[in-house]
C-alpha cells in the first residue's frame, strides 16, 4: 500500500542537522495522518507520498520549511519578579500576547532580577536532513479523518 491523502503512516526515522549531528534520535516511531492535517512539515510529505512499507527516505529541508527561520524578536529579557520562584533555565512558561494568544517560551537564562526568555523553537533556523524507513502505511479511519489525527 502506498502512502497517500487519508492513511496512517508509521516511520522509524532520525533528524541531523545538515553537519550530520543528530539532533532527534527517533527513539520512538513517528505515527502521523498523511494529507496536509499538520503532522508532519509540508515538503516531507510531499517527499514521502507514494512511498510504501519498507522503503526508506532521506529529505534535507531548509530551515524554512522546517521549524523557521530564528527570530530575535522573540527573545527578550523580563523582570525576574513577573515569574514563579522556582523557575529554573529550560522551564517552559507561557504568556498572555496582546492580541489574546498565549505564547510558550523557553528559559535561557537567569541574571539576578532578569529572565531571558525565547519564544523561538529549539532548531529555528536549522537546515535539517530527515531519515527513516516507512514502517506500515493503512487507510485511516473515519474517525481519524474527522480528528485530523492518526490514533
Amino acid at each position: 500500500m502506498n502512502i497517500s491523502r487519508n492513511h496512517v503512516v508509521t516511520l522509524k526515522y532520525q533528524v541531523s542537522d545538515r553537519d550530520g549531528e543528530i539532533v532527534d534520535a527517533g527513539l520512538e516511531p513517528l505515527v502521523y495522518l498523511h494529507g496536509g492535517y499538520g503532522g508532519l512539515f509540508d515538503a516531507l510529505e510531499v517527499a514521502l507520498q507514494g512511498k510504501s512499507a519498507g522503503e526508506t527516505f532521506r529529505v534535507e529541508l531548509s530551515a524554512e520549511q522546517a521549524f523557521g527561520e530564528y527570530d530575535p524578536d522573540l527573545v527578550s529579557v523580563e523582570p525576574r519578579d513577573a515569574f514563579p520562584a522556582n523557575l529554573q533555565v529550560g522551564t517552559q512558561v507561557e504568556l498572555d500576547a496582546e492580541d489574546g494568544e498565549v505564547l510558550s517560551f523557553s528559559v535561557t537564562h537567569i541574571d539576578g532580577d532578569q529572565v531571558t526568555i525565547n519564544g523561538n523553537h529549539p532548531l529555528c533556523g536549522l537546515d535539517l536532513v530527515f531519515s527513516g524507513t516507512v514502517v506500515a502505511v493503512r487507510p485511516a479511519s473515519a474517525k481519524e479523518i474527522a480528528r485530523g489525527v492518526a490514533d
